[in-house]
């Protein structure tokens, strides 16, 4: 019936879309949802650009960065995302994800996001670890990073600025100032209060 897999999938994603009256957040997972599995590039993919020109503009498409796991997101990767997909994409981060080997966690910081790439976005999902207590520090840390974009967009955007001013009052890195190692130590800091908030709870 269809003459391509990304015209079958725009076709589907878009019927399910409507019948489900638009929802503000629709979430659309491509199967190049990475650099690495476009071919021969993100701009040049027959598939990402079928789905740019067919799918709605409502529905919002899931992009992991250049990688399944990537180290490194940057903004100019994000600009050619949304050259060819015609919308902002959401990042679905696996910076963190251990279910492909569980006898790995990642404890570290949120880091290797280049400041600024909040206004290339239409979101981020963060993918944890398996084991739920070991999300403390990714989970704090990437609310660091956020309030530090947060910052970032407050000089150029209004409503950002509001935004920004509403979460004055938290601890953290202030705008433009994201570091990973500061973010840490917060994170650790208020990891061990939790531990031993919990310590002193009854039946522990």
């Amino acid at each position: 019936v269809f003459p391509s897999l990304a015209q079958a999938q725009a076709s589907v994603a878009n019927e399910v879309y409507r019948e489900l009256d638009q929802p503000s957040i629709f979430l659309f997972c491509p199967t190049e949802y990475c650099s690495s599995l476009c071919s021969p590039s993100p701009s040049q993919s027959c598939y990402l650009l079928t789905l740019g020109q067919e799918l709605l503009p409502g529905i919002s498409v899931i992009w992991t960065g250049p990688k399944v796991v990537s180290q490194e997101l940057s903004a100019t990767l994000l600009e050619e995302v949304e050259g060819v997909l015609q919308r902002r994409p959401i990042i679905w981060d696996n910076l963190y994800a251990n279910d492909y080997d569980c006898r790995r966690v990642f404890l570290g910081p949120y880091t290797g996001r280049a400041p600024g790439l909040m206004p290339r976005l239409r979101g981020l999902l963060l993918n944890p670890n398996c084991e739920l207590q070991a999300n403390f520090i990714p989970i704090h840390t990437l609310g660091s990073w956020f309030r530090s974009e947060l910052g970032s967009c407050a000089h150029s955007d209004h409503a950002g600025k509001e935004t920004a001013a509403a979460l004055g009052d938290s601890q953290g890195p202030q705008e433009g100032s994201y570091s990973p190692q500061e973010a840490l130590e917060l994170a650790l800091h208020d990891w061990v209060a939790e531990i031993n908030r919990q310590a002193l709870e009854p039946g522990r």
